[in-house]
Formats: structure tokens, C-alpha cells, sequence
């Protein structure tokens, strides 16, 4: 899969642009705030129907716009297609395939496959539990439909069941039996999935930990979930009265947790800022590889700003990674020449060279 142009009107800080970019590599150099994430940002919104790093949508239309659109043109499996997103102050943001607009964006998951790496993505070792289901959920989606409609159903159960915990007066318990049955029979789905998934990744994990690290530390996760326990419909009832009085659901697969180890101990607590990078690059790396072998498809890989804190030895193993011929069409931002300039001179493929100042995107060069 190839994105071979992109068109942006009024997203964050870049008002225009309108990129033929190449099927290979694609660099983007600037200082920090002049747009090269939110151009990045562009293109997982292709993919997702979301931001990567703003899920509030209004707040992605450039200030003193009242909208906001995003094309990108593909080539999947030999086709051209066209997808189209387009938002608008106060009103529903429109998503359209080859312009037949989708009656759920949820049918558009895992269309795009798409994986990103970025300085936030600490936050799944430093954040708090949201961020490690996120990113299970992100990652299963894009390749196992029963999952993503299991987790669907889930959450709208469980605002159901807690909207009726926030009830004043009287709760009806034969309503909340009938809740308790949706949470245990998604929840039930969502975890054996959950848990066959981590089963089989860690060892991908732990393959491009070994080879970005040159080393003999053993990564791990560990994941954690109330249906561990045992007999998770019991668990909601012997629940049930303290959900009453705190007015929410305290058990469940909006719970689950990944214990994200190193040698055997939580990384949170003994990694080194660059440990920390390191183990997340290799995350996503090895989610890239997974995601691959799931679709079949070459999903695009976005390096937002990857090599800062990172000693030379792990940037260039990093270099060499993604500059296999496993890994498709990239784009990376920088903001150190140097690091691109590495990859441009390692690589014999074509690659497009862009600078990025203040939301205007101009190309600098071109070679095949």
C-alpha cells in the first residue's frame, strides 16, 4: 500500500499543501512547532478517522477556519483509491472511500494499516493504563474485526451500566443483570484476544529489541485483567454495591493493564530515559512486523522525531531496521539534518526531501 499524494486544507497550522510524495521515503526537516507532526498527524487521521494526538476534533481546524479537509490518493493492491475526511465547526465530521461516504467510520478501521512512532509514545510506560489499552485496541483493530465490534458493543454497554449507577433513587437490578451479561460476554471476547495477541508478540518484541540494542536484556509484558480472576459475572455482583455508591463500574476490560517489563522488573521504574525510547521504538517496530504478517499488507510507517535521545549505536540500528526492504513507504520528521541525511545516504531507493516552516511544506529535492 502507497499513499501517492496528499492534500490538506486548514488542519492545525498548515492551511495548504498538496504533496506527490515518493513511494519510499519521505523526510520532512524543520524546528520543533513549525508542522511536521501535524502533517504526520494528517495522514493517521487518514487511517484512524481520528488524531493521533487531539481526539477533541474541533480543535484540529485551523484558528479562523471553519473547516477542515484531508485527501489522500493510494495505491492498494494495484487499485487507485481516493479517501476523503473533511470537518466542520458544530457539525458531523464526513469520511468517504472513493466518494461513498461510510455509513460507520468503524468500517474504515483497518482499511489504511498504519503505524506510528513518537515522542508520546512514553506515555505507555510513564501513563496510566488508558494509554497501554489504547494501544492494544489501535493495534487489534486494524486486523481483527470481531475484536473491534466486541469492543464497540463493550462501551456502550458499559456507559449504559454507568449512567444507571449514577441514577439518583432507586436502581433497578434486573437492568443492571442485564448489563452485567453484555460486559461479561464482550469482556469475555476482548480478553481471550487480548491475551493470544501478547502471547505471540512478545517474541517479535523481544527480536528488534535484540537487534536495536545489541544486547542481552529480556523485555516482557505482562498482561493484567480482571478475568484472570476467574468468574468475572460473580465479580461484578460482589462489586455491585460499591459501583452504586462510587457511580461507576470498577471491574472489567476498561481495567486491563500491560505490566511493560525489563530483566524482569517494571521499566517505569528502572529504565533510563534512553532504555525507555528504546523499548517503545522497538514496540512499535515489532508492531509494524506483527501488523504485516496479520494483513498481509505493507502498512505505512510514520517516525515522528525518533532519534532524540537515542546514542548513535541504537540510531544506527534503527537506520538499518527501517530501511529494510520489509518495511514499505516511510515518512520521518526531524530536526537534525544529520539523521536524515543518514538514511538518504543508505538508502538506492527514491525519496522526497521536504522542509517544514510554519505550516508551508516545500520541497527541496528529489532523486530515483
Amino acid at each position: 500500500m502507497i499513499l501517492d499524494r496528499l492534500s490538506i486544507l486548514n488542519y492545525k497550522n498548515i492551511e495548504q499543501a498538496d504533496l506527490s510524495l515518493s513511494p519510499k521515503i519521505n523526510c520532512f526537516l524543520g524546528s520543533n512547532g513549525m508542522g511536521k507532526t501535524n502533517l504526520l498527524d494528517a495522514i493517521y487521521y487518514l487511517s484512524f478517522c481520528k488524531s493521533h494526538n487531539n481526539p477533541i476534533d474541533s480543535q484540529n481546524i485551523c484558528h479562523n477556519a471553519e473547516f477542515t479537509v484531508i485527501q489522500g490518493w493510494y495505491e492498494i493492491d494495484n487499485k487507485q483509491e481516493e479517501f476523503f475526511c473533511s470537518l466542520r465547526r458544530k457539525q458531523k465530521k464526513q469520511f468517504k472511500r472513493n466518494k461513498k461516504e461510510y455509513e460507520r467510520f468503524s468500517d474504515h478501521i483497518g482499511i489504511l494499516p498504519l503505524v506510528m512512532v513518537s515522542p508520546s509514545d512514553t506515555e505507555l510506560i510513564n501513563g496510566g493504563s488508558d494509554e497501554r489499552r489504547k494501544f492494544m485496541d489501535l493495534f487489534l483493530s486494524q486486523f481483527d474485526k470481531e475484536y473491534l465490534h466486541s469492543l464497540i458493543r463493550y462501551n456502550k454497554s458499559l456507559q449504559q451500566r454507568n449512567a444507571l449507577l449514577k441514577t439518583d433513587g432507586h436502581i433497578d437490578d434486573t437492568l443492571l443483570d442485564l448489563w452485567d451479561e453484555q460486559l461479561s460476554i464482550e469482556g469475555k471476547i476482548i480478553y481471550k484476544k487480548r491475551k493470544d495477541f501478547i502471547d505471540k508478540f512478545i517474541p517479535t518484541f523481544q527480536k528488534f529489541y535484540d537487534f536495536i540494542c545489541q544486547s542481552n536484556e529480556t523485555v516482557e509484558l505482562k498482561y493484567e485483567s480482571h478475568f484472570d480472576k476467574g468468574n468475572f459475572p460473580e465479580l461484578l455482583k460482589e462489586r455491585r454495591q460499591r459501583d452504586k455508591i462510587l457511580g461507576y463500574t470498577t471491574v472489567g476490560s476498561h481495567k486491563d493493564d500491560l505490566d511493560m517489563q525489563m530483566d524482569g522488573y517494571s521499566i517505569k521504574r528502572v529504565g533510563s530515559q534512553g532504555q525507555n525510547k528504546t523499548y517503545v521504538v522497538a514496540l512499535k517496530l515489532a508492531q509494524f512486523d506483527f501488523l504485516h504478517k496479520a494483513t498481509e499488507t505493507t502498512p505505512i510507517l510514520l517516525l515522528d522525531d525518533i532519534f532524540d535521545k537515542l546514542d548513535s549505536s541504537r540510531v544506527e540500528q534503527i537506520i538499518k531496521l527501517v530501511l529494510d526492504k520489509d518495511f514499505g513507504q516511510i515518512f520521518v520528521t526531524d530536526t537534525n539534518r544529520e539523521h536524515l541525511d543518514e538514511i538518504l545516504s543508505r538508502t538506492n531507493s527514491n525519496y522526497h526531501l521536504y522542509e517544514v516552516e510554519k505550516g508551508e511544506v516545500i520541497q527541496k529535492n528529489i532523486t530515483s
